[in-house]
């Protein structure tokens, strides 16, 4: 791939039945508490199952996970981390296909230093339960997945994505490192597909920024521009959940109370950090949950978390400086901001679209066919800039 190699492994990984018999006790009660709650929460989230077009590529996903999950569970990584974590490659032949696992060992200690246990992760990804799927409103031709608990988010990349991101990964984690609490989706793992000698395809895991979804009632997808950034919104009464775009947010605030000075700073931080990356095109996801009464209020529902996202790792930055809040006492603390009267899940998301000739080029096409738009193809300066100002705009 990006990086040198110490050289790719192949080995024979367990096989799909052996995977399938896998989960404990434990994973099972929790998968009958699952199917117990209200699916008030998986409304417009479709089950794949048997018959679904993408039953087969789910099935080698969840086995070749599960699969993936257990090495770095019998062979955790051990002593101070070097570049080889970051240019790994681990391909696992099973029946019909052959997962590789890319920069494992790097993104098991980001698990690991995100307080994530292996075993939660392997339970949640591996076979079991079935993904999720849902209609996104993106203009790629990505694939996107959801755990059963809908705690983890699946999508397709193409190689070119993958390369940024593995060539990225070890300021991605050092960035991680001096502002724990970034809204920086955290990235679990890259891998690739290969199904009986075909073309690989290349997906991504990651936590889920709208986690936990019961009470969400809206999803937005910011960018800061207007060009396509419009999305019919369902009609009344529909299931389908869809995430809308930044002009179907015209007229709407974020109210963040005192929270607002901290959000402004941190997404300053983070969209320089990109910047400095040359990475452009990615966006701001949001979704809005009413706060229930007893969460409302001066310190309802906050605790005083100072452990970094990133654990394990000394920072010379003072506190003030690595921009830490007062997190939430909830799931996906990292992502979720209280205002006095909503709770909002915020995170920037899409890191992957470096800003070459590729990209220069579809710039100077778009400055020709919108003038005087805005659209998002622009340097990556300009995008993090306006998307800041995007954002001063829209809270209070």
């Amino acid at each position: 791939m990006a990086a040198p190699s110490p050289g790719p492994r192949e080995v024979l990984a367990l096989s799909p039945e052996a995977a399938r018999r896998a989960p404990t006790s434990g994973s099972s009660c929790r998968g009958l508490l699952w199917r117990l709650r209200d699916k008030q929460s998986r409304l417009g989230l479709f089950e794949i199952g048997p018959g679904h077009e993408l039953h087969g590529m789910m099935c080698m996903m969840q086995a070749g996970l599960w699969a993936a999950t257990q090495v770095s569970m019998d062979h955790p990584p051990t002593g101070l981390p070097s570049q080889e974590d970051f240019s790994e490659v681990l391909t696992q032949v099973h029946e019909g296909f052959e997962l590789g696992t890319l920069a494992g060992p790097a993104f098991a200690r980001l698990r690991h230093c995100l307080g994530l246990a292996e075993e939660d992760y392997q339970a949640a990804l591996g076979p079991g339960s079935p993904y999720l799927q849902f209609l996104s409103t993106s203009k790629s031709k990505a694939i996107f997945f959801l755990s059963h608990d809908q705690r983890f988010f699946l999508k397709t990349q193409r190689r070119r994505e993958v390369r940024a991101l593995l060539a990225h990964l070890p300021r991605y984690v050092q960035h991680l490192q001096r502002h724990p609490h970034s809204l920086l989706a955290r990235l679990l793992g890259v891998h690739s597909l290969r199904v009986a000698g075909g073309k690989k395809t290349y997906f991504i895991v990651m936590h889920s920024v709208f986690y936990p979804a019961g009470r969400i009632s809206e999803r937005y997808d910011i960018k800061g521009c207007e060009v396509s950034r419009w999305v019919e919104p369902a009609p009344e009464g529909s299931p389908v959940i869809l995430v809308l775009k930044d002009l179907n947010f015209q007229g709407k605030t974020i109210d963040l109370g005192p929270q607002r000075s901290w959000f402004l700073r941190q997404m300053e931080l983070d969209t320089t950090f990109l910047r400095e990356l040359n990475v452009l095109d990615y966006s701001l996801l949001m979704a809005f949950q009413r706060l229930h009464e007893d969460e409302r209020g001066p310190g309802s529902g906050l605790i005083f978390r100072m452990a970094r996202s990133v654990q394990g790792t000394e920072s010379p930055e003072e506190p003030g400086a690595q921009n830490r809040r007062l997190l939430p006492d909830a799931p996906n603390a990292l992502h979720i901001l209280d205002g006095p009267e909503q709770r909002y899940f915020l995170g920037l998301v899409d890191l992957a679209t470096v800003y070459g000739l590729r990209k220069r080029l579809e710039h100077l096409w778009k400055t020709l066919r919108y003038p005087g738009r805005t659209f998002s193809t622009v340097s990556p300066a300009r995008y993090a800039c306006r998307l800041c100002q995007w954002v001063e705009a829209h809270t209070e």
